[in-house]
Protein backbone atom coordinates (compact mmCIF):
# COMPACT_ATOMS: atom_id res chain seq x y z
CA UNK A 1 0.00 0.00 0.00
CA UNK A 2 2.81 2.63 0.71
CA UNK A 3 4.31 1.89 -2.89
CA UNK A 4 1.00 2.28 -4.24
CA UNK A 5 0.73 5.90 -2.28
CA UNK A 6 3.85 7.11 -3.04
CA UNK A 7 3.61 5.85 -7.10
CA UNK A 8 0.42 7.95 -7.18
CA UNK A 9 1.63 10.77 -5.42
CA UNK A 10 5.03 10.97 -7.63
CA UNK A 11 2.21 10.91 -10.72
CA UNK A 12 0.23 13.63 -9.22
CA UNK A 13 3.38 15.60 -8.94
CA UNK A 14 4.54 14.78 -12.32
CA UNK A 15 1.10 15.82 -13.51
CA UNK A 16 1.21 18.95 -11.40
CA UNK A 17 4.79 19.79 -12.72
CA UNK A 18 3.76 19.77 -16.61
CA UNK A 19 -0.19 20.97 -16.33
CA UNK A 20 1.06 24.35 -17.43
CA UNK A 21 2.39 22.90 -20.98
CA UNK A 22 -0.84 20.68 -21.42
CA UNK A 23 -2.97 23.94 -20.29
CA UNK A 24 -3.32 27.25 -22.72
CA UNK A 25 -5.80 28.82 -21.00
CA UNK A 26 -4.02 31.42 -19.12
CA UNK A 27 -7.22 31.64 -16.35
CA UNK A 28 -7.18 28.12 -15.67
CA UNK A 29 -3.62 28.84 -14.65
CA UNK A 30 -4.61 31.18 -12.36
CA UNK A 31 -7.51 29.34 -10.72
CA UNK A 32 -4.69 26.46 -10.57
CA UNK A 33 -2.26 29.00 -8.69
CA UNK A 34 -4.66 30.19 -6.36
CA UNK A 35 -5.94 26.62 -5.40
CA UNK A 36 -2.86 25.76 -4.57
CA UNK A 37 -2.02 29.12 -2.36
CA UNK A 38 -5.03 28.57 -0.95
CA UNK A 39 -3.61 25.08 0.37
CA UNK A 40 -0.34 26.42 1.12
CA UNK A 41 -2.61 28.89 3.78
CA UNK A 42 -4.67 26.41 4.96
CA UNK A 43 -1.66 24.45 5.46
CA UNK A 44 -0.20 27.04 7.56
CA UNK A 45 -3.31 27.69 9.88
CA UNK A 46 -3.94 23.21 9.83
CA UNK A 47 -0.30 23.02 11.55
CA UNK A 48 -1.90 25.47 14.47
CA UNK A 49 -5.36 25.02 14.53
CA UNK A 50 -5.53 21.09 12.78
CA UNK A 51 -2.50 19.21 14.60
CA UNK A 52 -2.14 21.59 17.80
CA UNK A 53 -5.94 22.13 18.36
CA UNK A 54 -5.65 25.70 18.57
CA UNK A 55 -8.70 27.64 16.65
CA UNK A 56 -7.49 30.54 15.61
CA UNK A 57 -9.80 33.46 14.16
CA UNK A 58 -6.56 35.65 13.10
CA UNK A 59 -3.75 34.07 11.56
CA UNK A 60 -4.27 36.60 8.70
CA UNK A 61 -2.35 38.75 11.21
CA UNK A 62 1.09 36.15 10.01
CA UNK A 63 0.05 36.81 6.30
CA UNK A 64 -0.50 40.25 6.50
CA UNK A 65 2.86 40.90 8.55
CA UNK A 66 4.90 39.11 5.59
CA UNK A 67 3.44 40.89 2.98
CA UNK A 68 3.96 44.81 4.30
CA UNK A 69 7.48 43.26 5.14
CA UNK A 70 8.82 42.15 2.07
CA UNK A 71 6.53 44.92 -0.03
CA UNK A 72 8.55 47.70 1.80
CA UNK A 73 11.81 46.25 1.86
CA UNK A 74 11.31 45.87 -2.04
CA UNK A 75 9.52 50.00 -2.37
CA UNK A 76 11.61 51.29 0.27
CA UNK A 77 14.99 49.64 0.22
CA UNK A 78 14.89 48.61 -3.32
CA UNK A 79 15.66 44.94 -1.26
CA UNK A 80 14.49 41.83 -3.72
CA UNK A 81 11.98 39.29 -3.11
CA UNK A 82 13.57 36.46 -1.92
CA UNK A 83 15.62 37.97 0.68
CA UNK A 84 12.24 39.78 1.26
CA UNK A 85 10.19 36.61 1.64
CA UNK A 86 13.05 35.50 4.26
CA UNK A 87 12.45 38.74 6.10
CA UNK A 88 8.70 37.86 5.92
CA UNK A 89 9.66 34.41 7.35
CA UNK A 90 10.91 35.49 10.19
CA UNK A 91 8.92 38.65 10.98
CA UNK A 92 5.73 36.24 10.87
CA UNK A 93 7.64 33.86 13.26
CA UNK A 94 8.21 36.58 15.59
CA UNK A 95 4.85 37.45 15.09
CA UNK A 96 3.75 34.75 16.28
CA UNK A 97 5.71 34.20 19.04
CA UNK A 98 4.50 37.64 20.42
CA UNK A 99 0.96 36.27 19.83
CA UNK A 100 1.30 33.00 21.16
CA UNK A 101 3.84 34.33 24.27
CA UNK A 102 0.89 36.65 25.37
CA UNK A 103 -1.89 33.85 24.87
CA UNK A 104 -0.36 30.97 26.00
CA UNK A 105 1.66 32.24 28.96
CA UNK A 106 -1.86 32.89 30.60
CA UNK A 107 -3.45 29.67 29.60
CA UNK A 108 -6.38 30.69 26.98
CA UNK A 109 -7.84 28.78 25.10
CA UNK A 110 -10.69 27.77 22.63
CA UNK A 111 -12.74 30.31 22.15
CA UNK A 112 -10.50 32.90 24.03
CA UNK A 113 -7.79 31.97 21.85
CA UNK A 114 -9.66 32.26 18.68
CA UNK A 115 -10.78 35.57 19.58
CA UNK A 116 -7.54 36.80 21.14
CA UNK A 117 -5.90 35.94 17.75
CA UNK A 118 -8.84 38.03 15.58
CA UNK A 119 -8.11 40.93 18.07
CA UNK A 120 -4.46 41.20 17.20
CA UNK A 121 -5.63 40.84 13.60
CA UNK A 122 -7.84 43.88 14.12
CA UNK A 123 -5.06 45.89 15.72
CA UNK A 124 -2.37 45.55 13.26
CA UNK A 125 -4.79 46.61 10.50
CA UNK A 126 -5.37 49.78 12.63
CA UNK A 127 -1.70 50.33 13.06
CA UNK A 128 -1.25 49.57 9.25
CA UNK A 129 -4.07 52.25 8.35
CA UNK A 130 -2.34 54.37 10.91
CA UNK A 131 1.13 54.57 10.13
CA UNK A 132 3.25 56.50 6.76
CA UNK A 133 5.34 53.34 6.42
CA UNK A 134 3.27 51.05 5.39
CA UNK A 135 1.11 53.92 3.01
CA UNK A 136 -1.31 54.08 5.57
CA UNK A 137 -4.79 53.47 4.03
CA UNK A 138 -3.44 54.35 0.13
CA UNK A 139 -1.25 51.03 0.97
CA UNK A 140 1.69 49.60 -0.96
CA UNK A 141 1.82 49.83 -5.20
CA UNK A 142 4.32 47.66 -6.32
CA UNK A 143 5.88 48.29 -9.32
CA UNK A 144 5.78 45.68 -12.38
CA UNK A 145 9.57 44.46 -13.52
CA UNK A 146 8.96 41.05 -14.53
CA UNK A 147 12.38 38.61 -13.08
CA UNK A 148 12.58 35.74 -10.98
CA UNK A 149 14.37 38.25 -8.29
CA UNK A 150 11.18 40.19 -8.07
CA UNK A 151 9.02 36.75 -8.01
CA UNK A 152 7.21 38.47 -10.89
CA UNK A 153 6.28 37.09 -14.00
CA UNK A 154 4.44 38.06 -17.09
CA UNK A 155 3.23 34.42 -18.09
CA UNK A 156 1.05 33.14 -15.10
CA UNK A 157 3.05 29.52 -15.24
CA UNK A 158 6.01 31.36 -13.37
CA UNK A 159 3.40 32.01 -10.29
CA UNK A 160 2.01 28.72 -10.66
CA UNK A 161 5.16 27.14 -9.99
CA UNK A 162 6.12 29.17 -6.96
CA UNK A 163 2.73 28.25 -5.59
CA UNK A 164 3.51 24.68 -6.46
CA UNK A 165 6.41 24.58 -4.59
CA UNK A 166 5.25 26.41 -1.41
CA UNK A 167 2.29 23.78 -1.41
CA UNK A 168 4.71 20.84 -1.30
CA UNK A 169 6.96 22.73 0.81
CA UNK A 170 3.70 23.21 3.39
CA UNK A 171 3.06 19.15 2.40
CA UNK A 172 6.80 18.29 3.41
CA UNK A 173 5.70 19.96 6.93
CA UNK A 174 2.67 18.13 7.59
CA UNK A 175 3.70 15.00 6.50
CA UNK A 176 6.95 15.47 8.95
CA UNK A 177 4.64 16.56 11.83
CA UNK A 178 2.51 12.79 11.34
CA UNK A 179 5.76 10.94 12.15
CA UNK A 180 7.90 13.04 14.52
CA UNK A 181 7.60 13.16 18.23
CA UNK A 182 6.89 16.88 18.08
CA UNK A 183 4.19 16.42 15.69
CA UNK A 184 2.63 13.33 18.65
CA UNK A 185 2.92 16.21 21.45
CA UNK A 186 0.91 18.54 18.94
CA UNK A 187 -2.28 16.05 18.87
CA UNK A 188 -1.99 15.00 22.59
CA UNK A 189 -2.13 18.67 23.28
CA UNK A 190 -4.88 18.82 20.83
CA UNK A 191 -7.10 16.05 22.48
CA UNK A 192 -6.21 17.06 26.32
CA UNK A 193 -3.79 19.44 27.35
CA UNK A 194 -4.31 18.57 30.78
CA UNK A 195 -3.34 15.15 30.32
CA UNK A 196 -0.66 15.93 28.17
CA UNK A 197 1.17 18.19 30.37
CA UNK A 198 0.75 15.36 32.72
CA UNK A 199 2.37 12.87 30.66
CA UNK A 200 5.42 15.62 30.69
CA UNK A 201 4.42 17.24 27.58
CA UNK A 202 5.38 20.77 27.47
CA UNK A 203 2.26 22.04 26.28
CA UNK A 204 2.92 25.73 26.34
CA UNK A 205 6.61 25.50 24.41
CA UNK A 206 4.89 23.14 21.61
CA UNK A 207 2.37 24.88 21.24
CA UNK A 208 4.93 28.25 20.80
CA UNK A 209 6.59 26.00 18.20
CA UNK A 210 3.69 25.29 16.43
CA UNK A 211 2.47 29.32 16.10
CA UNK A 212 5.97 30.12 14.86
CA UNK A 213 5.83 27.46 12.17
CA UNK A 214 2.26 28.23 11.40
CA UNK A 215 3.49 32.68 11.46
CA UNK A 216 6.45 31.78 9.11
CA UNK A 217 4.67 30.04 6.73
CA UNK A 218 1.82 33.37 6.58
CA UNK A 219 4.62 35.27 6.22
CA UNK A 220 6.16 33.93 3.28
CA UNK A 221 2.49 33.72 1.56
CA UNK A 222 2.26 37.00 2.27
CA UNK A 223 4.77 37.94 -0.04
CA UNK A 224 3.67 35.99 -2.61
CA UNK A 225 0.79 37.46 -2.67
CA UNK A 226 2.20 40.84 -2.62
CA UNK A 227 4.52 39.99 -6.00
CA UNK A 228 1.45 38.56 -7.47
CA UNK A 229 -1.14 40.98 -6.90
CA UNK A 230 1.31 44.40 -6.69
CA UNK A 231 -0.74 45.82 -3.94
CA UNK A 232 -1.47 45.67 -0.59
CA UNK A 233 -3.44 47.68 1.85
CA UNK A 234 -4.53 47.38 5.33
CA UNK A 235 -8.42 45.77 4.79
CA UNK A 236 -6.42 42.93 1.93
CA UNK A 237 -3.31 42.02 4.29
CA UNK A 238 -5.59 41.94 7.46
CA UNK A 239 -9.22 41.22 6.29
CA UNK A 240 -10.92 38.48 7.88
CA UNK A 241 -11.80 36.79 4.93
CA UNK A 242 -8.63 35.54 4.11
CA UNK A 243 -8.27 33.89 8.19
CA UNK A 244 -11.95 32.48 7.17
CA UNK A 245 -10.03 30.72 4.03
CA UNK A 246 -7.70 29.57 5.82
CA UNK A 247 -9.64 27.93 8.04
CA UNK A 248 -12.66 26.90 5.86
CA UNK A 249 -10.16 24.74 3.74
CA UNK A 250 -8.82 22.97 6.40
CA UNK A 251 -11.98 22.11 7.91
CA UNK A 252 -13.49 21.21 4.73
CA UNK A 253 -10.83 18.70 3.95
CA UNK A 254 -9.89 17.57 7.30
CA UNK A 255 -8.36 19.53 9.81
CA UNK A 256 -4.97 17.78 11.61
CA UNK A 257 -4.59 16.05 7.94
CA UNK A 258 -1.38 15.77 5.39
CA UNK A 259 -3.60 16.72 2.57
CA UNK A 260 -6.70 18.00 4.30
CA UNK A 261 -6.08 21.64 3.01
CA UNK A 262 -5.13 20.78 -0.47
CA UNK A 263 -8.44 18.68 -1.06
CA UNK A 264 -10.70 21.75 0.56
CA UNK A 265 -8.86 23.85 -1.82
CA UNK A 266 -9.43 22.21 -4.74
CA UNK A 267 -13.16 21.50 -3.47
CA UNK A 268 -14.08 24.84 -2.45
CA UNK A 269 -12.57 27.18 -5.39
CA UNK A 270 -13.99 24.23 -8.02
CA UNK A 271 -17.57 24.90 -6.61
CA UNK A 272 -17.19 28.32 -6.34
CA UNK A 273 -15.75 28.56 -9.81
CA UNK A 274 -18.48 26.51 -11.37
CA UNK A 275 -21.64 28.40 -9.42
CA UNK A 276 -20.07 31.17 -10.42
CA UNK A 277 -19.73 30.81 -14.21
CA UNK A 278 -22.71 28.34 -15.36
CA UNK A 279 -25.54 29.89 -12.32
CA UNK A 280 -26.39 33.58 -14.40
CA UNK A 281 -28.95 34.06 -11.93
CA UNK A 282 -27.36 37.06 -9.56
CA UNK A 283 -26.98 35.93 -5.62
CA UNK A 284 -27.80 32.42 -6.93
CA UNK A 285 -24.43 31.01 -6.89
CA UNK A 286 -23.58 32.47 -3.62
CA UNK A 287 -26.38 30.85 -2.34
CA UNK A 288 -25.71 27.31 -3.93
CA UNK A 289 -21.94 27.37 -2.84
CA UNK A 290 -22.94 28.22 1.04
CA UNK A 291 -25.31 25.53 0.95
CA UNK A 292 -22.89 22.68 -0.74
CA UNK A 293 -20.49 24.50 2.10
CA UNK A 294 -23.23 24.23 4.97
CA UNK A 295 -23.75 20.15 3.58
CA UNK A 296 -20.22 19.31 4.24
CA UNK A 297 -19.30 21.16 6.88
CA UNK A 298 -22.72 19.29 8.72
CA UNK A 299 -22.21 16.05 7.21
CA UNK A 300 -18.48 15.68 7.41
CA UNK A 301 -17.06 16.39 10.65
CA UNK A 302 -13.83 15.04 9.80
CA UNK A 303 -13.60 16.46 6.64
CA UNK A 304 -13.67 14.90 3.18
CA UNK A 305 -10.28 13.43 3.94
CA UNK A 306 -11.77 11.69 6.92
CA UNK A 307 -14.90 10.23 4.30
CA UNK A 308 -12.18 8.41 2.12
CA UNK A 309 -10.57 7.09 5.22
CA UNK A 310 -13.61 5.77 6.37
CA UNK A 311 -14.86 3.93 3.08
CA UNK A 312 -11.24 2.49 3.33
CA UNK A 313 -11.12 0.99 6.43
CA UNK A 314 -13.91 -1.59 5.62
CA UNK A 315 -11.62 -2.38 2.80
CA UNK A 316 -8.31 -2.88 5.06
CA UNK A 317 -10.15 -4.94 7.83
CA UNK A 318 -11.15 -7.21 4.62
CA UNK A 319 -7.45 -7.39 3.41
CA UNK A 320 -6.12 -8.08 7.42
Amino acid sequence: MAVRTLLFLAALLVLALIAPLLIANRFLIDVLTLILFSAFLGQSWNILGGYAGQFSFGSVVFFGTGAYTSSILLMTFGIDAWIGAIAALFAGAAVGAFVGFLSFRYGLRGSYFALITLAFAEVFKVLANSVEFTGGGIGIFIEHEPGLARLQFDDPAGYYYIALALTVVSLAIAWWLERSRFGAYLKAIRENEDAAEALGVNAFRCKMYAIMISGAMGGVGGTFYAQKFLYIDPPIAYGVATSVEMLLVSIVGGMGTVFGPLVGSFVLHGVNEVTRHYIQTPGLSLIVYGLILIAIIGYLPNGLIGLFKGRARPKDAEDA
